[in-house]
């Protein structure tokens, strides 16, 4: 919830309806300015996030998500009144949001619309879906794990990046088409189209005439806000600006009331919400419960804790941000795991880093760092809020990619953990100013495993004798490889005559072991950090034998987008976090 920092509030009161999948993932920082520039102006704004989506409540996987999201927005419409008494509602959709928000206006009292790049006929955005996850699947790994996921389109449902709809949804979405629903109940519209592809526009132009105040904009923003990854996002000024104008012109045709005059104000520690987890088969009374926390300096940093039903802690764990995304992660991969411990006994707190998710920037710092230089000391702040709000002594500490390296040199830097668990480390040690680019492994690594390939191949060895490849080239890759491979060997003999050299990842290793801390690394086969891990880490992982575990997954990607490869994660978490390790 968003609340105004005037003295007087607008009658007028705004709903953000996300857009769906990795769009919302995308646009999260984005969607969160909206709403602080609306608050500014006076305009309490609730966000929120569907069942089945972000923090929220799952959804049976059979259920028809159209239907059951079209009632969350109801239902948002709903709380916003009953928190703050406004007399009169605005639903901001973006996209599939958009689509939804206009379908619940005809459902609930709702005075105006902004509609931003809307989804007008669903048939085609499902196609565009079906595209999407065609181009993936890809470009993904070759295995049978990806034929045997939730998401096949066997049963006619699908899955797109780790986000799932079902069989009934894809149905019904080739049924929706706005033109034909006539014109939306309200009495203001606002149409925001994309440069260069406006698909609402004929659809806006229809409703001219039959809408009291319709207004159609085509602005830029929406590529970089919504289709660009998360970590090089770039809020839409320019959109927010003009919707910011909008809304408080409308605001303004009516009387803006005090602050006093309104509803139950909502509390500053949000209440706690039990959580309906449809998997689970249990009884409410012995669900996880999940609520918002701040801490930190200022209360600056933010997170989730997911907490099991009764008042025994067995251990605490912390997840940190994966890349620029939320604590939520991709295709809600952290809620998920969390939830599961939560069930197991354990207390999750799911964090943003500062200047990530909904986590405030640290002064003079921008925005999206997904290295920050001071995230062990908001990893410190995480770890003394759980200790000393939850009383454990047993901590874990892990994430994926960027997460995964936060948690090393948080554990290298001695904050007190138990055990860390790294999921694809894409870099172990990185210089502030470097590019997000720079981080990827050398060229190299890939034309090696392409002629090795080849090397199998009958044509090209005919290629090769017939002077049609370059020799030189391949000489160079394998040249530059055996120059890896000594370096690696002499920093392995740099830490047997305990010599310690710059970035010396097998050293850092062997001084968290020493500490008594339980190190579990995962990494999807074919990730680039694996190579770079024995290259870094020479023998010391193994070396180090059970106190630091190396596993390797086969059939999934990056970010475990797909849900078939999952299983095999929490596994090795689930028997990661299971071990105690033996006195140091």
């Amino acid at each position: 919830m968003h609340w105004p920092g005037s003295e007087r509030i607008s009658d007028l009161g705004l709903v953000i309806c996300k857009p769906f999948g990795y769009e919302a993932l995308c646009a999260h920082r984005s969607l969160r300015a909206f709403a602080q520039a609306a608050a500014e102006s006076g305009i309490p704004t609730l966000s929120f996030d569907y069942l089945g989506t972000g923090d929220s409540a799952d959804i049976d996987a059979d259920a028809d998500q159209i239907e059951r999201w079209c009632e969350d927005v109801v239902c948002a419409v709903g709380e916003l009144r009953r928190r703050t008494g406004v007399r009169r509602v605005c639903l901001l959709g973006f996209r599939l949001g958009a689509l939804l928000a206009s379908l619940a206006a005809r459902r609930t009292t709702v005075d105006a619309l902004i509609l931003v790049a809307p989804v007008v006929r669903g048939r085609l955005y499902a196609r565009e879906l079906r595209t999407t996850e065609a181009m993936a699947m890809r470009a993904g790994p070759k295995t049978a794990a990806n034929d045997t996921s939730r998401g096949s389109a066997s049963d006619g449902s699908m899955e797109v990046g780790g986000y799932y709809l079902s069989a009934q949804t894809i149905a019904r979405l080739g049924q929706i088409d706005l033109a034909a629903l006539g014109t939306p109940p309200v009495a203001a519209l606002l149409v925001i189209d994309r440069i260069g592809l406006p698909e609402a526009r004929a659809w806006a132009q229809s409703l001219s005439g039959c809408v009291t105040q319709l207004d159609y904009l085509a602005l830029s923003g929406f590529v970089e806000m919504m289709m660009t990854p998360p970590p090089f996002t770039r809020i839409p000024q320019a959109m927010i600006g003009s919707v910011k104008e909008w809304l408080v012109h409308l605001a303004s045709s009516s009387t803006n009331l005090p602050a006093s005059g309104f509803g139950t104000a909502y509390p500053a520690v949000a209440p706690r919400m039990v959580l309906t987890l449809a998997s689970s088969g249990t009884s409410p009374d012995s669900l996880p419960s999940e609520w918002p926390a701040r801490f930190g300096p200022d209360g600056a940093l933010f997170g989730i804790v997911t907490e099991p039903h009764d008042t025994l802690r067995r251990a605490a764990i912390v997840l940190v941000n994966a890349g620029a995304d939320s604590h939520v992660c991709v295709g809600r991969l952290y809620v998920e795991l969390a939830r599961q411990w939560a069930e197991s006994g354990y207390v999750v707190l799911r964090m943003d880093l500062a200047g990530l998710g909904d986590s405030h920037a640290r002064p003079g710092r921008p925005d999206n760092e997904v290295y920050p230089p001071a995230a062990v000391d908001d990893i410190r702040a995480a770890i003394a809020f759980m200790r000393s709000r939850f009383g454990v002594d047993d901590v874990t500490l892990g994430g994926l990619c960027s997460g995964a390296y936060h948690t090393l040199r948080a554990a290298v830097e001695a904050v007190p953990l138990n055990r860390i668990f790294l999921v694809n480390p894409q870099v172990f040690f990185w210089r502030e100013g470097t590019s997000l680019e720079d981080i990827q492994m050398p060229e190299i690594m890939s034309a090696e495993s392409v002629y090795g390939e080849r090397m199998c191949s009958f044509k090209y060895w005919k290629k090769l004798l017939t002077g049609q490849v370059d020799v030189g080239h391949i000489a160079r890759v394998y040249q530059r490889r055996v120059m890896f491979g000594l370096a690696t060997r002499l920093r392995d003999a740099a830490r047997h005559l305990r010599i310690r050299l710059p970035n010396d990842l097998g050293w850092e290793l062997e001084q968290i072991a020493r500490r008594g801390v339980r190190i579990t690394i995962v990494f999807a086969r074919g990730e680039p950090g694996l190579e770079l891990l024995q290259r870094q880490g020479g023998s010391s992982v193994k070396r180090l034998g059970n106190r630091c575990r190396l596993h390797i997954i086969d059939g999934a990607d990056h970010t475990f987008s797909r849900r078939a490869s999952r299983p095999a994660l929490e596994m090795v978490l689930r028997e990661a976090l299971a071990e105690r390790l033996p006195a140091a």
